[in-house]
């Protein structure tokens, strides 16, 4: 009778007991081993700034099945077959003998596992900047199931009045949104000239004024000198302008590294970006152990270069296809991301797939066509909720290279769209008449996502001569004034305006109040109204009417990221 086959996996969080389990189910027979370093496994990371912020408060929820059963050792070998070793560090593999030796956090113990398939799911670990104070009580991160619980202690608390959060990217804004939540005062801090660095500018700032808005000071393009404390606790967080923020509480959230030692103790090849170096299989250089998570390097499916992406989704993915070859040898692959991701910004939503435009250019794309598109996700009598959608497109071939998405509407769903089509190297041709679902309850009669592609195949046929706000403020501050049309009505016009010397002709005024528009046909006028579709039909009107030079504000009033006067 043949020996059973002997797969152990390292690492118990997200990837390691998917793989796990993919390979328990299609190898019933084999000996499957996860060895968890941390006392909790399959931990829901995505969830801790929700458990903190009290979204809710059942902290098993974030280890539990989609029934409310618990993840822990006794669950994986009753429910699985799988046998777990929770506060168990795996401290050398033996490539050689095939081996790993462990050591019992508890007792000291430390014993040998055999295997015949090793899978590698160690994760990654918070990056923390070398300033000084960084072992201040009262600094600390967001990257485990400790952080989490001290976080949520805190909360329920109280006592907390200030915090500093160190970085603006995803877990950055959702954990200034759990502590302002708990009546914390918060300060965000972000090195870089934006927050949320997968969106572009012109979108990163409008998610940047909600989050001030919402009573968060946000401070940009500023580094982290360090933290000041007293008797060993924090009493201030210090930046290189010289600026000291007073605080109780800093959560550094500037990203993760991958948590590599142990592959590279062991002599497995690292990646160009500091990943285990993986083939579509998700085998490393060692054909026996395999790795999977966010310790790996993958492909960009858009670039073909090689990136990092830390998400939960993708770990399991790769989770489920390195425990598939595991027991059944080489069979599926994983082709690797496009970086689709999203997240909640207080009432705002917030995703983007694909490449962004300033990385599209990065990337060499010499013709890049964009537009912004502001609407909304539904009718207004079904409780519509406004949308601000970015296409990047590729001028040469019409193939949609990335999509961005803010606002308090329907985002992941635009997202979701977008991803498909990104994978499915569609073009604007092929979105521009797509078939897809709709009832007032769910979408406009021609979509959000739709309506962006037509506005795109507008501009790519030259229909459409749109102008971005970023594009329009240079424009202003180089003193190069257009003439600024705003064809809303005088209502609207009184309620919110952008206040940079717009003239108001509402659009049903505008054939019989031409003389009011400048008499040089080739004079540059910038049409716009809310969200500019008014401003467009306005476009269309002057064109027809002479005028050489006439430009729609892509996204109008609601998608100018700058001041406003009203």
């Amino acid at each position: 009778m043949a020996e059973k086959k002997r797969i152990v996996v390292i690492g118990g969080s997200a990837a390691g007991p998917k793989a796990a389990a993919r390979a328990k189910r299609l190898a019933p027979d084999a000996e499957v081993t996860i060895i968890q370093k941390a006392p909790e496994m399959s931990m829901a990371s995505c969830g801790y700034p929700y458990f903190v912020g009290g979204v809710f408060n059942n902290r098993n929820a974030l280890l539990s099945t989609p029934y409310g059963e618990v993840r822990d050792p006794h669950f994986f070998v009753n429910t699985k077959g799988i046998k777990a070793r929770t506060e168990t560090e795996v401290t050398a593999i033996d490539r050689a003998a095939r081996t790993v030796r462990c050591r019992d956090l508890n007792s000291g113990a430390v014993d040998e596992l055999p295997y015949d398939t090793l899978i590698i799911a160690t994760g990654a670990k918070p990056r923390k900047p070398p300033v000084p104070g960084i072992d201040l009580d009262g600094v600390t991160t967001l990257q485990s199931m400790r952080d989490a619980d001290f976080l949520r202690r805190i909360r329920d608390e109280g006592t907390i009045k200030k915090a500093v959060v160190i970085g603006g990217g995803l877990i950055g804004i959702e954990t200034c949104e759990a502590l302002q939540l708990s009546g914390i005062d918060i300060t965000v801090i972000e090195m870089l000239p934006q927050i949320l660095m997968f969106l572009d500018w012109e979108l990163a700032k409008v998610l940047e004024n909600h989050v001030r808005s919402k009573a968060a000071n946000v401070i940009t393009d500023v580094k982290l000198a360090g933290f000041l404390g007293e008797n060993g606790q924090l009493k201030a967080v210090k930046l290189e302008n010289g600026t000291e923020l007073p605080c109780e509480l800093a959560v550094l959230a500037i990203g993760v590294i991958p948590n590599i030692e142990l592959a590279q103790a062991t002599g497995l090849e690292i990646g160009e970006t500091g990943g285990i170096l993986v083939n579509e299989y998700m085998q490393t250089s060692d054909p026996n152990i395999y790795a999977v998570g966010d310790c790996v390097e993958l492909v960009h499916r858009i670039t073909g270069k090689k990136t990092r992406a830390p998400f939960g989704d993708l770990a399991n993915l790769e989770g489920r296809v390195a425990g598939e070859n595991a027991a059944l040898g080489n069979c599926v692959t994983f082709p690797g991301t496009i970086h689709t991701g999203i997240c909640k910004v207080f009432d705002f939503n917030a995703g983007s797939t694909g490449l962004s435009e300033s990385r599209a250019r990065q990337e060499g794309y010499q013709n890049i066509v964009t537009v912004i598109n502001a609407s909304l996700d539904k009718p207004e009598f079904m409780g519509a909720k406004l949308l601000i959608s970015k296409m990047v497109v590729d001028g040469d071939s019409g193939r949609i290279l990335g999509v961005q998405c803010a606002g308090p509407g329907d985002v992941g769903k635009q997202i979701s769209m977008a991803a498909m089509a990104i994978l499915g190297k569609l073009t604007v041709a092929d979105v521009v008449n797509a078939d897809l679902p709709y009832a007032p309850p769910f979408s406009l009669a021609i979509d959000h996502f739709i309506a962006t592609a037509h506005l795109m195949e507008n501009k790519l046929k030259g229909r459409l001569n749109g102008i971005g706000a970023v594009e329009l403020k240079k424009e202003l501050d180089a003193g190069n004034k257009p003439f600024l049309l705003d064809v809303r009505t005088p209502g609207e016009f009184e309620m919110m305006r952008i206040g940079i010397g717009e003239t108001l002709i509402p659009i049903g005024d505008l054939r019989n109040r031409l003389g009011d528009l400048p008499q040089d046909k080739d004079r540059e006028i910038v049409c716009y109204c809310k969200i500019s579709l008014r401003g467009y039909e306005a476009a269309v009107l002057l064109n027809a009417a002479g005028w050489n030079n006439v430009k729609v504000l892509e996204g109008g009033v609601m998608a100018w990221p700058y001041g406003r006067e009203k």
